[in-house]
């Protein structure tokens, strides 16, 4: 038997030590997460990712919470807002226009019933709420309108009391994850970031979203759920922002500095890590070999590795590589 699969503590446990910072006992995968999107709530369905305890055969693509329509396209695997064709014409029009919906009208006593066996794990499950701050602020009125209204002094007003609505609901929907699902952390999307540089600066971060996602991200820590931060983009600037927010953990693309992010800040955030094999790079065949390999892609962390911890971001590698990540992972954190 692989020993991983007969761990001391469950890999919610340990994924809940590293987030904390309280001594994991080895290096979390994604594998040992949970992700959980259930159709119950229709940005998922308009964002073409439902994942929950029944197979999903139906529409993708349509409309979002706000009636926003989205258009599910085959080659990228996700779903858009067409552009040139915004919700508002104005941010100022949000009050008139964007209606929020009423959670208790849904039928979460039927998701949850539904969904109890896939639930009934010993991974961490981690909820899923697509459309953060920004994300959603440009499904209103796309890409540039949105980017400019972060900046432009006669509309940050009306930005700033539709982000604190914004967040407001977010909570709510927060709590009915709680009550319904006992999720263990959110996995909330907000991208901030090009594949070069962040979309805007720190300081216009710290003024137009920290206080609205820190109000979110403290919501979570009162239910005592792990804040886990979905946000492509070349984002290494704005980690400042993030931890002002208090998040637990932050995944981030590869084109970021991860061995910077770990020794600035891994002491206070879980960055995310790219495993070494994937489709394009197999693991070898030889245990020996692997072995060596892994240690040496740990080997630069292993210095300061149980005070900064992080997260392997695993693509789902097979059962010799999450071996091997498990076995010499431990072996860095017990010592």
């Amino acid at each position: 038997m692989l020993l991983i699969n007969n761990p001391p503590i469950t890999p919610r446990e340990n994924y809940i030590r590293a987030a904390k910072h309280r001594n994991p006992l080895w290096l979390p995968m994604k594998s040992d997460s949970v992700n959980f999107a259930p159709r119950i709530y229709p940005d998922n369905v308009a964002r073409a990712f439902v994942v929950d305890g029944m197979p999903y055969d139906g529409p993708v693509g349509g409309a979002d919470i706000f009636g926003v329509q989205w258009k599910y396209i085959d080659i990228a695997g996700g779903s858009m807002v067409e552009p040139g064709r915004p919700f508002l014409k104005e941010v100022s029009e949000w009050r008139e226009k964007v209606c929020f919906p009423e959670l208790d009208r849904w039928d979460w006593e039927k998701s949850a019933e539904e969904n109890r066996e896939f639930l009934n794990t010993d991974k961490l499950v981690t909820a899923w709420i697509f459309n953060g701050l920004f994300e959603r602020l440009i499904s209103f009125v796309d890409f540039e309108a949105a980017a400019v209204a972060l900046i432009d002094e006669e509309q940050q007003d009306d930005v700033k009391a539709l982000f604190q609505e914004l967040a407001d609901f977010y909570k709510r929907l927060i709590d009915k994850f709680v009550e319904y699902y006992h999720v263990d952390a959110i996995f909330f999307h907000d991208d901030w970031g090009s594949q070069r540089a962040p979309f805007f600066s720190l300081d216009i971060c710290r003024e137009m979203i920290v206080p609205y996602m820190k109000q979110i991200v403290e919501h979570c820590h009162k239910k005592n759920l792990i804040f886990d931060f979905h946000s492509c983009g070349k984002n290494e600037a704005l980690v400042p922002a993030m931890l002002e927010c208090g998040m637990d953990i932050w995944g981030g693309q590869p084109m970021n500095d991860k061995r910077m992010l770990v020794e600035a800040y891994g002491d206070q955030i879980l960055i995310g890590i790219h495993c070494p094999y994937n489709q394009a790079v197999p693991a070898p065949e030889n245990d020996e070999e692997l072995y060596r390999q892994v240690e040496g892609f740990l080997a630069p962390y292993a210095e300061n590795i149980k005070e900064k911890p992080f997260f392997l971001m695993d693509l789902k590698p097979d059962n010799r590589v999450r071996e091997a990540f498990y076995k010499c992972s431990m072996k860095l954190l017990q010592k």
